[in-house]
């Protein structure tokens, strides 16, 4: 009979993303609803001295697979590792991370272990007999609320909507797994990684974000956005009429095109509302809006609206914001 609830506890460059914390942490509890033990697997090359940092968030038991050439995240060898990891173990839960290489390697396990997966979740809840997860449809304008009939059941978590609590006193036992894959195992390599340098925060994981849209009017005004964000210690995101328009880079770009995000505060600043937008920010506990006209559909969203010239109100905000942080 599968058992445990068992989470997979992303890292990169030898640390670990804040989604990783927020899976162990709703592992947790989640175990503990179900009477069941919580496992983490980590993969990675150099990374056995994560553990202990995993451990003061409630990961008692981990899984340790420590390989050079799981150093970088390669589709092939992630799979082979995990997959015969759960095929041994036989898990009844298993939850990761809603990102760019859990949306690539959830379905991959899901297919390898013949079960079926439920993708960009932002709550679970136990019910009955059942474990059932909500997901946002029709572009965020509604939510359903799903289960998966047979073992192992997978899911991938939206990042930023679950909370992250610390668990003292706990001494994990670390298991260490084989990386044991053939190169005929690998079908890709990854030869090299291009990085934009930057110092500001992934949008996917930033508690705060200001995003600024067509009434920008040009790259160069982007420059009052990032000030505000350097008092706020926020990331920086654009609507897709910004990126289009060659404003901001295509990373920068939050939507439904673009990136899905959750921040505790969104802070939309020239951004009509287009329904595509909306959806990669329905998640957002707290939205702000500033535009100049009243009738944008942003405001229809909004928890807090400024209607006003961004240009005079984004300033005066960032000088109100550094009173206050002083």
């Amino acid at each position: 009979m599968p058992k445990g609830v068992w989470v997979y506890a992303e890292q990169r460059d030898g640390k670990l993303r804040k989604i990783a914390l927020e899976m162990v942490t709703t592992g947790k509890k989640l175990a503990r609803q179900l009477g069941e033990e919580l496992y983490t697997v980590l993969l990675g090359s150099g990374v056995e001295g994560l553990t202990a940092e995993l451990a003061q968030y409630g990961a008692a038991n981990i899984y340790l697979a420590d390989d050079e050439r799981l150093k970088e995240y390669n589709t092939d060898g992630y799979t082979a590792v995990l997959g015969k990891l759960f095929k041994e173990q036989e898990p009844a839960v298993i939850l990761m991370g809603h990102t760019a290489v859990c949306k690539d390697l959830a379905p991959k396990l899901a297919q390898r272990l013949n079960t079926g997966m439920l993708s960009d979740c932002t709550d679970l809840a136990v019910e009955g007999n059942e474990l059932s997860f909500t997901r946002p449809i029709y572009a965020g304008k509604a939510f359903t609320k799903s289960s998966i009939t047979g073992f192992p059941v997978i899911a991938t978590m939206r990042p930023n909507v679950m909370p992250i609590e610390q668990e003292a006193g706990i001494s994990p036992q670390v298991i260490k797994v084989d990386a044991a894959f053939s190169p005929n195992d690998i079908r890709t390599i990854v030869k090299d990684i291009v990085k934009k340098a930057s110092a500001r925060i992934e949008l996917t994981e930033a508690d705060i974000i200001v995003s600024g849209g067509r009434a920008m009017k040009g790259p160069e005004n982007f420059k009052i956005l990032e000030d505000l964000a350097d008092v706020l210690k926020a990331g920086v995101g654009a609507s897709r009429a910004a990126v289009d328009a060659g404003w901001r880079p295509q990373g920068d770009q939050v939507g439904q095109t673009g990136k899905i995000v959750a921040p505790t505060v969104y802070i939309a600043c020239g951004i009509s509302g287009a329904i595509q937008h909306l959806a990669g920010i329905s998640s957002s506990k707290f939205i702000i809006a500033v535009n100049k006209d009243p009738e944008a559909n942003i405001f229809n969203v909004a928890d807090y609206g400024i209607v006003g010239d961004l240009f005079e109100v984004v300033p005066a905000l960032t000088a109100e914001f550094k009173k206050m942080l002083a």
